[in-house]
């Protein structure tokens, strides 16, 4: 079936998958169904299913609940962001419940580990305390492990939560069969110290094993499943933007000075200023009169306006920005975890060699104590206590020391990205430059004094809120000025210690040759009709956009300037802070094109922007950057945000990340090491499953040290 021939999308809020291995079972599921093409995104907990002819969306609801998770369709026309209250999807993975069983099981495992581990500290019958304790973390704590573990094996996989249950399984069975049946729970009983799996093995527990493991895979689930959340913010302040109305098109509403357009629309009186700052990113106020488009969310500025309304609801230009998003969030890879890749073959491997061992010793021994003890130990030693911390700790670490740098990274497909982006589109306002104008120039007319024509014209732009007007009275110290007045369009006037200024544009002053030939806003200033110069203002480049932009292109980042703005002006600010590629005048939806333009030849774009109209460019690219000096929704749309909003810290961000990623990948390889090359031992009963659960503890510790080491990373770190 073609995409094109099928109607629109349907959207279906998927809860209760655990990793990408659950998103492409329900895909496998639904399109299995005659009419139907579906495509689930596990980042976004969603399943889009187009479908021809008469397909029931409850058909397809309850396809999804037959394979084991929940579903909800979502509403026609309206886009949504998903569940984030935290509320238990099925149950088993959301984010209150992941919580509770994380605090709950940590708190119960903080004493079996040293009571387990230390002679000193095993008092009569501590092992049945112990085992109180650890039952709880077991059952319940781990039950989304077991559960998932159950439903993968249902359909022939097997992923991380099958070994975490498999592995939490084996020596919480193996200890309850040492203290029930065996002489573990003896009065008096500890622990003995022997390398070799014997028959003996019976008289050891390994209850810390089970607890430990729980409580390290739960917190990286944690972190995972609250980075998803997270994720959904994008959608939500983008529509939070919208002014609740009841409008309908054609219906007539006002807008009065610093109030929201409620709804798209077109003038239909009056004349002012209107802040579109929210869907361009550039700072200066649009003027409007009778006959122009004005857009739901914009701020008006200036004078009053009288507005029909021309788009409502999910038609305005906002909710279509909304949709932008969320379909570029819908159609972002997904970055599986790497101990998940590796897993899809390690586990089963790892339980067949333990059932070959089981076998092998019942053949050669005939013992089958020791056959077990040697097939537990082959469980306990590829047991992911380490993969379990490889990611989440230096993920901990990494984004702990990035806040202290300011830089929030929102979750580990992040750090994949960082280290295959080779361009990064740079937004100008706010990004590059400061994104408030400044005076770059100050031109007298011949016989008039610099400090005269400042000094009127700060006191007559002093009255206005126009951002080129706050740029100008930042000039001198203002004058009283009477008779102000805002000429919308063309300028101020007043009167300033008895004389009659004007200060606007050029055209209005009657001063169009005096213009000087530099970027940026030009206003000419009179008095009692005598021509006193100009002031040019401009958005200026921030000091250190020129330093960052070298730095990443050190880091082997082609820079693209993208803006709304004019090409004269984009092309200045490329000049001076050394970029080549530039792309001017373009909309929100030109940026998400673009985008997706670079994409297309081959490249793995970074984007980086401060404003609603970097949404979904943000959304789209391989690599969202966003300015925590810029709008929330920008903010929530990117993967990593810039807390001082300097493009500086973009370069910071991008070591800092890939530095995570290297040490991510550190830990993956020796926490396999330490399994693989113990394995073998543990087959041929070299290792109790004490000694193996000690090597396995040790294999965390390095993973952790080797996490820790982040917290030395600085801002000068190599790349």
């Amino acid at each position: 079936m073609s995409t094109s021939s099928a109607t629109v999308p349907l959207r279906i809020d998927v809860g209760g998958m655990s990793c990408t291995s659950c998103a492409a079972r329900i895909e496998k599921k639904l399109n299995r169904l005659e009419g139907v093409e579906a495509t689930v995104n596990y980042a976004t907990e969603r399943a889009t299913v187009r479908t021809t002819g008469d397909v029931d969306p409850a058909v397809l609801v309850a396809t999804i609940e037959k394979t084991g998770y929940s579903a909800r369709v979502q509403e026609p026309d309206r886009p949504q962001h998903g569940t984030d209250d935290g509320a238990d999807h099925g149950g088993l993975h959301g984010l209150a419940s992941m919580r509770r069983r994380l605090i709950v099981s940590a708190l119960l495992a903080l004493p079996i580990v040293p009571i387990s581990m230390v002679p000193a500290l095993q008092f009569d019958y501590w092992q049945w305390v112990v085992l109180a304790l650890a039952t709880p973390v077991v059952l319940w704590g781990a039950y989304p492990f077991h559960w998932s573990a159950a439903l993968n094996a249902r359909h022939g996989t097997a992923t991380m939560d099958t070994l975490v249950s498999v592995g939490v399984g084996a020596a919480y069975l193996w200890s309850l069969y040492a203290l029930v049946i065996g002489d573990a729970g003896m009065v008096g009983m500890t622990m003995e110290w022997q390398w070799f799996a014997s028959g003996g093995g019976a008289h050891e527990i390994y209850l810390e094993v089970a607890a430990a493991v729980t409580v390290f895979v739960l917190a990286g689930h944690y972190l995972e499943a609250n980075a998803k959340r997270r994720s959904s913010a994008a959608l939500r302040a983008l529509m939070e933007l919208q002014p609740d109305s009841d409008l309908q098109p054609g219906d007539e509403f006002t807008v009065r000075p610093g109030e929201r357009v409620a709804t798209d629309g077109v003038v239909i009186d009056g004349t002012s200023s209107v802040d579109e700052s929210m869907l361009t990113g550039e700072s200066v106020p649009v003027d409007k009169t009778v006959g122009d488009e004005v857009t739901g969310a914009t701020v008006n500025v200036g004078g009053r306006l009288v507005v029909r309304a021309t788009a409502v609801g999910a038609d305005t230009r906002l909710a279509q920005m909304a949709r932008l998003v969320e379909e570029a969030q819908e159609g972002k890879a997904e970055v599986q975890r790497l101990a998940d890749r590796v897993s899809a073959w390690f586990v089963p491997v790892v339980i067949g060699l333990s059932l070959l061992t089981f076998a092998g010793w019942i053949l050669l021994s005939g013992d089958v104590t020791r056959a077990f003890v040697a097939a537990v130990a082959v469980l306990i030693i590829a047991c992911p206590c380490a993969l379990g911390l490889a990611t989440p700790t230096a993920l901990m670490v990494g984004t702990g020391r990035g806040a202290q740098l300011g830089i929030l990274i929102k979750g580990p497909q992040v750090l994949e990205s960082t280290r295959r982006t080779d361009t990064v589109v740079l937004d100008k306002t706010g990004t590059v430059t400061t994104g408030r104008m400044d005076v770059v120039r100050v031109d007298p007319a011949p016989g008039v004094e610099t400090d005269e024509l400042q000094r009127l014209a700060a006191s007559v732009e002093a009255a206005s809120e126009h951002p080129v007007a706050r740029a100008i009275a930042g000039l001198a110290e203002p004058e009283h000025v009477a008779d102000f007045a805002n000429h919308a369009g063309h300028g101020v006037s007043g009167t300033v210690d008895g004389r009659q200024v004007r200060a606007g544009r050029p055209s209005w002053i009657g001063a169009e040759a005096q213009v000087p030939d530099v970027v940026g806003t030009t206003i000419a200033v009179e008095a009692d009709g005598r021509f006193l110069g100009t002031i040019t203002v401009a958005d200026t480049v921030k000091p250190s956009s020129r330093e960052a932009i070298a730095a990443l292109r050190g880091l082997g980042l082609e820079p693209v300037l993208l803006t709304g703005d004019a090409r004269r002006v984009a092309e200045a600010v490329a000049a001076e802070v050394g970029i080549e590629h530039v792309e001017a005048e373009v909309t929100p939806d030109d940026k998400l094109e673009t985008v997706r333009r670079l994409q297309a030849e081959g490249r793995v774009v970074a984007m980086v922007g401060d404003g609603v109209n970097d949404a979904a460019a943000l959304a789209a690219a391989d690599l969202g950057i966003a300015m925590g000096t810029g709008t929330d929704v920008a903010i929530a749309a990117s993967d990593l945000t810039l807390v001082e909003g300097d493009l500086a810290t973009a370069v910071t961000a991008v070591r800092l990340s890939r530095a995570t990623l290297r040490t991510i990948r550190r830990n993956l390889f020796w926490a396999f090491a330490y399994n693989v090359a113990a394995i073998p031992l543990a087959m041929a009963g070299l290792l109790n499953p004490m000694i193996a659960g000690l090597a396995m503890a040790f294999s965390s510790v390095f993973v952790v040290g080797s996490s820790l080491r982040l917290r030395s990373f600085g801002r000068n770190a190599a790349p």
